[in-house]
């Protein structure tokens, strides 16, 4: 009887590992908690490498000025690939990212926060607006020009 407790724990906490894989959760490290009490007056920004669509996205959204001291970098990556043998039964059971999205926020050389989330595709309009969300969600910025 123990033993079969033990085993249906055991094989829940196997397909639930399995079906979650990585997901497209964020992670999110606010460096700087004091941050999130003021408003940022400006933003600039940095989208790297280069992306014509990520860069039209994220500029329909906020207004940004090249000379403000804090910058939000944007980096995206896709057609990753994991040659590891360690990921081989994620990879089979489920949808592995194969991309992703990153945005920090930088005050000259320090950084203050980051926004991070795989995706099982390349990074589209919707991921950019999401994430800016989340970002101007988590640290306040000024609207106004």
């Amino acid at each position: 009887m123990k033993y079969s407790r033990i085993f249906t724990y055991l094989s829940i906490s196997l397909i639930s590992i399995s079906i979650s894989g990585c997901g497209e959760h964020p992670l999110v490290k606010i460096y700087d908690k004091n941050i999130t009490k003021t408003t940022l007056p400006c933003l600039a920004l940095s989208v790297f490498p280069p992306d014509k669509e990520a860069s039209k996205t994220i500029k329909k959204l906020y207004r940004f000025k090249k000379s403000c001291p804090y910058t939000l970098h944007i980096s995206t990556k896709e057609g990753i690939i994991c040659h590891s043998s360690g990921n081989a039964p994620q990879k089979a059971m489920s949808n592995f990212p194969s991309a992703y999205l990153r945005l920090e926020l930088n005050k000259g050389t320090k950084l203050i926060y980051t926004y991070y989330v795989d995706l099982t595709h390349e990074a589209d309009s919707s991921d950019i607006e999401d994430a800016f969300e989340r970002f101007s969600d988590d640290i306040p910025i000024s609207t106004k020009d």
